[in-house]
């Protein structure tokens, strides 16, 4: 997918939460000047009522962002319709989650399943409070080849509304020298957006609960949004009790933007930083 963001597409289900993260969507839309499109995924023919309310809601995020508006309609599962509009549009896309879900349910799985097979970046959007752009951005790192491809994607955020970013590693490992490896590319990541001319700081933190660690520092610096990546391949610990990125997604009051990783043939090679 190309770094711009052309469109940003919105799953409306009818929840305040999916109006909430429309809301969220009109001054990334400003900013972007990018295009909004309204998805309502209905499991039977869609009645005149849905559509006129989508006609109206339209109407009203178009008066609101100053951006163009279209709106679709699709029957199905709502997941597997979001990700096929994705393949031909590739949006940004902005899904309101309307409340905290274990990874052991059947609707937290399948939520997290369209999040990490999407193609497209996938905000998640579980807070009330509306953000009127990212004054700053939280950046979650490990060692993992997923982890270093979101580095460049929180540059163009930050370039984009000013932001500073706040880089986290949570050492997990009793490794002293993957220990090492993690302290040493934290600051090699900070040198690198420095060197972009981004404000930043890092913070290293150490637990055995990576995604609470970085959640408790997210709201104790009022971060605006969460930058991950998706990992391709869990193990058997993550299978039961879900990813970071999934603990995350799924508990996270902070929107967050999550990124497929590029499908690369060699799994040893790491990006520059």
């Amino acid at each position: 997918m190309s770094t711009s963001i052309n469109s940003i597409l919105v799953p409306i289900d009818g929840t305040e939460q999916s109006v909430i993260a429309l809301n969220q969507s009109y001054n990334l839309a400003h900013h972007t000047d990018a295009k909004i499109v309204l998805l309502s995924v209905e499991e039977e023919s869609s009645s005149t009522s849905v559509q006129r309310k989508l006609a109206e809601l339209a109407k009203e995020a178009a008066a609101k962002s100053g951006q163009p508006v279209e709106t679709m309609i699709r029957h199905g599962n709502v997941y597997e319709e979001i990700n096929k509009v994705s393949d031909v549009l590739e949006p940004l896309v902005m899904v309101g989650l309307t409340s905290k879900l274990s990874p052991g349910t059947i609707i937290g799985k399948n939520a997290f399943k369209m999040v990490r097979e999407s193609k497209s970046p996938v905000m998640t959007i579980r807070g009330k409070y509306n953000r009127e752009g990212y004054k700053t951005i939280l950046l979650p790192l490990d060692l993992t080849k997923e982890s270093r491809e979101k580095v460049d994607k929180a540059i163009l955020l930050a370039k984009r509304f000013n932001s500073t970013i706040r880089v986290i590693s949570v050492l997990t490992q009793t490794d002293e020298e993957a220990e090492s490896k993690l302290i040493a590319y934290s600051n090699q990541v900070w040198r690198y957006l420095r060197a972009h001319h981004i404000r930043s700081t890092v913070r290293i933190m150490r637990g055995t609960n990576p995604a609470k660690l970085i959640l408790d520092y997210g709201y104790q610096i009022d971060a605006d949004i969460i930058v991950i990546t998706s990992k391709s391949v869990q193990n058997v610990k993550e299978f039961f009790t879900g990813t970071v990125a999934e603990q995350l997604i799924n508990k996270s009051e902070i929107p967050v933007i999550t990124y497929h990783p590029i499908e690369r043939k060699d799994t040893t090679v790491f990006l520059p930083y």
